[in-house]
């Protein structure tokens, strides 16, 4: 009998066929990834010969937050993946919304991380290196502080896009998979989506900077797709609330207007804690 095939992430082999293998397969729980705020077990999913690593959170492990309503986060993580998807830029690993051994969740590809160094720093001084944007100082112990830095990398700066589409209160570093061929994806999208300005990033390095012309294009595309007939608006509805789907729209509105990174608003801690 021959091994069954590994689905490796997009890029590799078409997202779709991962998809539906993550929606369709038979979840096995191999174990649980105990450093995580809410359960997220360690799952495999097969199907006809195929199979396929995964994290799997079902809802009835989310932990109640005083400013998301219970029992919402799997379904923003879903969502982000769509978002993420719409903009053809591929940053969010697989999603889907299924039911499976503790009830229903959002199951994810599992990404294999290739070792890589150089997205974050923290460095001596108050100005950035060549490659180099600014965040912010952090204490650093014993009275010192220092300057934390990501680089200037373009996927980075696309994630912080989506970022800004998404109001993602949570990108910490742990966030940030590089993964085979020089790919990066982004993960943990489950406090996304409030109506209310809830950004808090680490990837505050362009904030006030123009938009690529990329970036623009991808918006004005993702405009398009949240149209009251929208293809994205249509697969976002049975995920978010209709007011978040007008606030979403209205992200991509005013980041066309503006034509720029946002900037922290001082109504937010700009900065997730802790940072990693």
């Amino acid at each position: 009998m021959s091994a069954p095939e590994r689905i490796p992430p997009r890029g590799v082999t078409d997202t779709e066929r991962s998809a539906r293998l993550l929606a369709e397969g038979e979840l096995t729980v191999r174990g649980r990834i105990r450093e995580a705020s809410n359960a997220a077990l360690y799952c495999t999913v097969s199907q006809d010969g195929r199979e396929a690593a995964c994290i799997y959170k079902p809802v009835a492990g989310e932990r109640p937050l005083w400013d998301f309503p219970d029992g919402t986060l799997a379904q923003r993580e879903v969502a982000a993946y769509e978002v993420s998807e719409a903009t053809g830029w591929g940053l969010v690993p697989p999603t889907v919304l299924r039911d499976g051994p503790y009830g229903e969740g959002m199951c994810q590809l599992w990404i294999e991380v290739t070792p890589e160094s150089g997205l974050l720093a923290l460095v001596e001084g108050e100005e950035p290196g060549e490659g180099w944007k600014a965040v912010g100082l952090a204490e650093v112990g014993e009275g010192r502080t220092a300057l934390l830095v990501h680089a200037d990398d373009e996927r980075l700066r696309r994630l912080a896009v989506l970022d800004a589409v998404i109001n993602n209160a949570d990108r910490k570093g742990g966030h940030l998979l590089p993964a085979a061929g020089g790919r990066l994806y982004g993960i943990d999208h489950g406090v996304t989506f409030n109506a209310e300005n809830k950004l808090r990033t680490l990837l505050w390095g362009w904030a006030g900077e123009p938009l690529t012309g990329e970036a623009v294009g991808v918006l004005q595309g993702l405009r398009e797709a949240l149209g009251e007939s929208g293809a994205l608006t249509a697969r976002l509805a049975g995920l978010i609330t209709a007011a978040e789907i007008d606030a979403t729209r209205a992200r991509v509105d005013a980041l066309l207007a503006l034509g720029t990174h946002p900037e922290p608003s001082g109504e937010w801690p700009a900065i997730p804690w802790p940072p990693v």
